[in-house]
């Protein structure tokens, strides 16, 4: 299976949700993923891993949490082989450019 590994650091009960920027976390640079939803019974991470998704322009399903269910800072797994070809390079480039200049 072909995957791209994304380390993200989600921040619950934001005022504005967005995704982009740079956190340098424990799993080295880290998507900044910020979200309305509570960090209570897993809504937090759903709404992370949704936002995620359509920032990269992929399905949910095509992403799976790795590490971190319990944590801000996670690993989730982009399956690369389920989106399309063209989607799978367009997640990486997407990835680089939400992340920003390093």
């Amino acid at each position: 299976m072909r995957e791209l590994r994304v380390p993200i650091r989600v921040r619950p009960a934001a005022s504005r949700p967005a995704v982009g920027g740079a956190y340098d976390g424990p799993r080295g640079r880290a998507l900044v993923v910020a979200v309305a939803a509570p960090a209570v019974d897993g809504r937090a991470t759903e709404a992370a891993l949704r936002a995620l998704a359509a920032a990269l322009g992929v399905p949910r399903r095509c992403l799976r949490l790795v590490l971190g269910a319990g944590s801000r800072d996670k690993l989730v797994a982009v399956d690369l082989e389920t989106s399309t070809v063209e989607s799978a390079a367009y997640a990486a480039d997407r990835l680089a450019e939400l992340l920003g200049p390093r």
